[in-house]
């Protein structure tokens, strides 16, 4: 079995919903453009209120993926 190595990013999930919304939009749209993401930590959590008084959810997620096997071309 060969060795793993991985590579991490920082993303912002943003959801009006809940904090859970917010970090499932956040691995939507990484999974959309980067390939063998296998895992996840929320970092930090933080909100902003909108002018009615509604929440918006902010979550700093790191994501890790697995670095391909073969160079790239």
């Amino acid at each position: 079995m060969p060795d793993k190595t991985y590579k991490i990013i920082e993303v912002v999930g943003v959801s009006e919903e809940s904090i859970q919304q917010a970090v499932r939009n956040a691995l939507t749209k990484a999974h959309q453009t980067v390939r063998h993401v296998d895992w996840f930590e929320v970092n930090d959590i933080r909100g902003s209120v909108k002018h009615d008084g509604s929440p918006v959810f902010q979550v700093e997620v790191r994501i890790g993926f697995r670095l391909e096997e073969r160079p790239a071309d």
